[in-house]
């Protein structure tokens, strides 16, 4: 099982939760995340950012296009349409559920925001109360932030769901 042992200096496991995050994983060592025990990733990084880098389509070279899931947001701080994210979140979430071996990845640029969003809301999604899902976030990735705008977005649409 993955955890923090497990882990690279660039990836922070979330406690015993299978779920890492971390900065976009530059090109040439998206292979050994696998040896990290990652095996899903979810990529947070706008359309324009994943084109021009190459990191969306080096991710599913390495893992396949059904293990990778793409939420394209920008980070402006402001509300985070459910349309960009909450199926990749759903789609983490239901891994994490199926496949207890599965390590997922959710990177965004820097690993602060975007990407403890959704991992915020793999979390929610997977049965915790937003004080325990952003005390695990924060607590596992320091640099992490919860913007609260994005926070919101994250509650009015699990509220919506319910």
């Amino acid at each position: 099982m993955p955890g923090p042992a497990a882990a690279g200096p660039a990836l922070s496991w979330i406690g015993d939760e299978r779920i890492a995050i971390s900065a976009v994983p530059p090109a040439r060592t998206v292979a050994g995340l696998a040896e990290q025990g990652v095996t899903h990733v979810v990529n947070c990084r706008p359309r324009a950012q994943v084109r021009w880098s190459g990191d969306l389509a080096a991710e599913r070279a390495a893992f396949g296009p059904g293990r990778v899931a793409h939420a394209p947001m920008q980070d402006h701080g402001l509300r985070q349409r459910p349309a960009a994210w909450a199926a990749a979140a759903c789609f983490a979430a239901r891994v994490l559920d199926d496949q207890p071996q599965a390590g997922v990845l959710i990177h965004c640029t820097a690993g602060r925001r975007r990407s403890a969003m959704v991992a915020y809301a793999v979390l929610r999604l997977r049965g915790h109360d937003r004080t325990r899902a952003a005390a695990l976030v924060l607590s596992y990735r320091t640099q992490a932030q919860l913007v609260p705008a994005y926070v919101r977005s994250v509650e009015r649409w699990l509220g919506r769901r319910g």
